[in-house]
């Protein structure tokens, strides 16, 4: 199995069909300094378009892209590391789901090929991530095609600074350290999304497509805020903070800066640009 992608978490794993998008974006700006945001899908279909003009403007303007991690194709040191924290041979996946979660367990892997006892030495976190993204890459969505990679090799051939929020292993911990029981509901609602199939997929990229953060909103955040609150609290709530926090740093500098982390972080109530409110600093939609 692939140990190549295990920076995500359940509220970004967004795809888009293959059409022309023109993402959500939104900017702050004070006397002497612009920062841009946009939300970001981390698979896509190669043949999608959705660098729209305005995204290539700010990437252009800006001198420095910030991401959720700076340092996603840089995964060899974790390795070791996604293997003590992501396998329990000791404790089977199975002993920890009722009979429900594990009657969908096997169902769901039995549509990708692979019997569900492939899976027991997993923690729930990691079977969660395996599954889901076995379901984008089967249906032709990747990860080399996501929007962060399009923004950096733009970012790099301009000689911007790339930052990130957080590190590959911070958001391994942010998955694995959480309680079993938490992780066992992060597991639950996935199977629920993935029994859905590729439904839900669509609709969330119809949304994205249209810019329609309401729609992210209800169908990204809200099933996992309500199945999973403390699990939301974790992967969304306390993230959205802290990089409030940082962005309400950048802005004591100056410059351009262009932002751009998961869609599902920048909708809702609990969204950056919430927590940035709070701050008293003003975004407006781009």
């Amino acid at each position: 199995m692939s140990r190549k992608k295990f920076s995500v978490t359940l509220a970004v794993i967004l795809v888009v069909a293959s059409i022309k998008a023109e993402p959500a974006m939104w900017v702050i700006k004070d006397a002497d300094s612009t920062i841009y945001l946009i939300g970001t899908m981390h698979l896509l279909k190669h043949d999608t378009e959705w660098n729209a003009e305005k995204v290539k403007k700010t990437v252009h303007e800006s001198t420095e892209l910030w991401l959720e991690v700076a340092d996603f194709d840089d995964q060899s040191a974790l390795v070791g590391l996604v293997t003590k924290l992501g396998m329990d041979a000791e404790h089977p996946l199975s002993s920890k789901l009722n009979d429900q979660q594990k009657q969908k367990l096997a169902k769901i892997a039995g549509a990708f090929g692979m019997p569900s006892a492939t899976l027991e030495p997993t923690r729930p976190w990691m079977a969660a991530v395996l599954l889901a993204e076995m379901q984008f890459l089967k249906a032709g969505y990747d990860p080399k095609a996501g929007v962060e990679r399009m923004l950096k090799a733009q970012a790099v051939a301009e000689g911007d600074k790339i930052q990130g929020f957080e590190t590959a292993e911070e958001q391994l911990h942010m998955l694995a350290d959480m309680p079993e029981a938490d992780q066992v509901a992060f597991l639950a609602t996935m199977l629920d999304d993935l029994e859905k199939g590729m439904d839900l997929v669509e609709e969330l990229a119809r949304a994205w497509i249209n810019g329609d953060t309401d729609t992210i909103a209800r169908l990204a955040d809200d099933e996992i805020k309500r199945e999973a609150p403390r699990v939301y609290e974790k992967l969304i709530v306390q993230r959205n903070i802290a990089w409030s926090e940082k962005i309400a740093g950048m802005l004591k500098g100056s410059g351009v800066q262009q932002i751009a982390v998961g869609a599902a972080h920048l909708v809702g109530p609990d969204s950056v640009q919430a927590q940035l409110a709070k701050r008293g600093i003003k975004i407006e939609r781009y």
